[in-house]
């Protein structure tokens, strides 16, 4: 008798900055239990992206060899973990094979869900606008008219880098301090600015983070997609 080993499905999480990848390993476990995730890291792809300016064309072909590389490794998912790469995986999701995620779609939908007036801040000019174009897109779709107020904690990501993750979070602190009377809703543009919250307990507005609000929506979408491919198996 030959006995079947149940392997569970393989995630793929694509990172840009190696250091948060426990905290993606620990969302997954919490809410994807039934999920195996492995991780992918490439600094350069941010680094490269920071030293041009934008996002470039050749940025974006060698993050979409990453996530095929990802599904050649045997993702049956695949999660990009870094904002500034964000339009890249928008181009490369009506081609890949398995559902493919950005990071922060979660985040952005639950901004609009507490107000009109959002307060984006981001520690990387590369960040603030696809981060911004992003939430307009899901406000059109969803029907809603907002505004959005932008600030950038310019060097904060250096010291981050620099491993003073102190003084990268006072920065981050300092710069929420300098918006929340004007918006409705913060959204922090990284995933690697959530851990700035662990010491803000007194918000005057909810501060909402990529990561957790990131795994929840790709954990909602992967449960409907299996139970659409088990209804169609009927």
């Amino acid at each position: 008798m030959t006995t079947v080993v149940y392997e569970p499905p393989a995630l793929a999480m694509i990172h840009t900055v190696p250091g948060i990848i426990p905290m993606f390993n620990k969302l997954v476990g919490r809410h994807l239990p039934d999920w195996r995730p492995f991780n992918m890291a490439d600094e350069s792809l941010l680094g490269n992206t920071i030293r041009e300016g934008a996002l470039s064309r050749e940025t974006m072909r060698r993050l979409v060899t990453q996530i095929w590389s990802a599904v050649d490794a045997g993702a049956s998912a695949v999660l990009v973990t870094c904002s500034s790469l964000g339009p890249a995986v928008d181009a490369a999701v009506p081609l890949c094979p398995v559902p493919l995620f950005r990071i922060d779609d979660g985040m952005a939908i639950k901004a609009i869900g507490r107000g009109n007036r959002i307060g984006v801040l981001a520690t990387l000019v590369t960040t603030l606008d696809p981060t911004s174009r992003l939430i307009e897109r899901h406000a059109q779709r969803m029907g809603r008219d907002i505004s959005l107020t932008s600030r950038l904690c310019e060097g904060a990501f250096d010291k981050l880098r620099s491993g003073d993750k102190a003084g990268h979070d006072a920065m981050i602190r300092e710069g929420l301090a300098s918006i929340m009377e004007k918006v409705d809703v913060v959204v922090l543009a990284q995933a690697s600015m959530a851990n700035a919250l662990n010491e803000m307990s007194d918000m005057v507005v909810p501060v909402l983070a990529s990561p957790e609000l990131g795994v929840l929506h790709m954990s909602s979408a992967l449960n409907a997609h299996a139970c659409a491919q088990g209804s169609s198996q009927k």
